[in-house]
């Protein structure tokens, strides 16, 4: 089921055009209901932002976003298994498939452009789902290897993991830090293997200090934005529907904490 009404009003416009860097079109807010795609499109595309990344998490959303991406222009694809779903699937006996399919998606055109979310989540998954969730993120950082793809990581209460593993499998050279929720120090450790930072509406909530400290420290030419729409709406929406027209909420708050005008820091999102 698909509505409009909801979602907050548009911002201002930005000055220059922006990428929403991750978003799930696909996943309806808790009463069922989804934002139709051409309205998303639409409201994006008048507050200047061009283009956005639909991201899959299992295997319906990963084909829903190839198909998405390739009946329009302005969006393009990243396939993979969420953390949390590869323990679910190994225990159905389901992972290998799933993990093949994954890479046929990713393999199949250049609307699919990443590799993502995978990563690791031991903050919804216990110890006994940990080694299946570094497996499958293993086969990911191949994947996109392989077909040449950003990788886009998912990373909560996981960091030095998430970095081992990088270390050890080698980065693909594009790797996007997906929703940053480290500090200055992961910041640091991140920019120096050469991934981008993606930040949120998270960076705006009050209790998120950490976050505005690493966006000081991370170079201009590292740092990305989402939505991570529905979730993660920025103040002073906090706790409405996102969608990727609330864009210019999160960028121009950025900009103030980066130190940077607005269409510095728009120019240089988009460039990246």
């Amino acid at each position: 089921m698909s509505r409009t009404e909801g979602w907050p009003d548009a911002p201002e416009r930005l000055p220059s055009p922006v990428v929403d860097n991750h978003c799930h079109m696909d996943m309806p807010l808790r009463d069922g209901t989804t934002m139709d795609v051409d309205e998303t499109l639409d409201r994006a595309a008048a507050v200047n932002v061009t283009r956005i990344v639909q991201v899959g998490c299992d295997l319906p959303g990963a084909r829903w976003a190839v198909e998405t991406a390739l009946a329009y222009d302005s969006v393009v694809a990243a396939v993979a298994l969420h953390p949390n779903e590869a323990p679910r699937l190994a225990e159905q006996g389901g992972l290998d498939a799933a993990l093949a399919e994954i890479d046929q998606l990713a393999a199949s055109g250049s609307h699919v452009r990443a590799v993502g979310e995978t990563g690791l989540d031991y903050f919804r998954t216990g110890p006994e789902g940990r080694e299946v969730q570094q497996h499958s993120f293993r086969q990911h950082i191949q994947m996109a290897k392989r077909h040449d793809k950003t990788l886009v990581i998912h990373d909560r209460d996981a960091h030095d993991d998430v970095l081992a593993i990088l270390d050890d499998e080698g980065m693909p050279e594009r790797t996007v830090m997906h929703c940053f929720s480290g500090g200055e120090e992961l910041a640091r450790a991140c920019a120096e293997r050469g991934a981008y930072l993606s930040f949120a509406g998270t960076v705006t909530f009050k209790n998120a200090e950490n976050l505005r400290e690493a966006l000081r420290v991370a170079p201009l030419d590292r740092i990305l934005v989402e939505t991570d729409a529905p979730f993660l709406t920025p103040t002073p929406h906090r706790g409405s529907p996102n969608a990727s027209f609330l864009i210019p909420l999160t960028v121009r708050f950025m900009a103030g904490i980066a130190g940077k005008t607005v269409e510095e820091l728009c120019v240089n999102i988009d460039a990246t």
